[in-house]
């Protein structure tokens, strides 16, 4: 089992910039699948960015195809989500998630274990 914890979220300007962070408890990070997830006020929760376990493979919604970056260092039990040139459509609470499998399911049904989410507020 994994424990997640988010952090880097924030309010920016359009344009601006963010890097969030996911770190996990455990000594077995480093076989988990992890993703990036978000959820805006009274819409449902939806895919943002995944990636396997080694970091080889990543997946992206293409909402944020070419803007946003995940990445992972297993030796600091932490995934990443740098997020470049945002609008303010992509403001919600983002939640990373754990999945035992080989990565890049697009469904919350796939991933067992959540964070809590971190607030990410775009101004226009």
């Amino acid at each position: 089992q994994v424990q997640l914890v988010e952090s880097g979220g924030g309010l920016v300007q359009a344009g601006g910039s963010l890097r969030l962070s996911c770190a996990a408890s455990g000594r077995t990070f480093s076989s988990y699948a992890m993703g990036w997830f978000r959820q805006a006020p009274g819409k449902e929760r939806e895919f943002v960015a995944a990636i396997n376990w080694s970091g080889g493979s990543v997946y992206y919604a293409d909402s944020v195809k070419g803007r946003f970056t995940i990445s992972r260092d297993n030796a600091k039990n932490t995934v990443y989500l740098q997020m470049n040139s945002l609008k303010p459509e992509d403001t919600a609470v983002y939640y990373c998630a754990g999945d035992r499998g080989r990565g890049g399911s697009t469904s919350p049904i796939d991933y067992p274990y959540w964070g809590q989410g971190t607030q990410v507020t775009v101004s226009s």
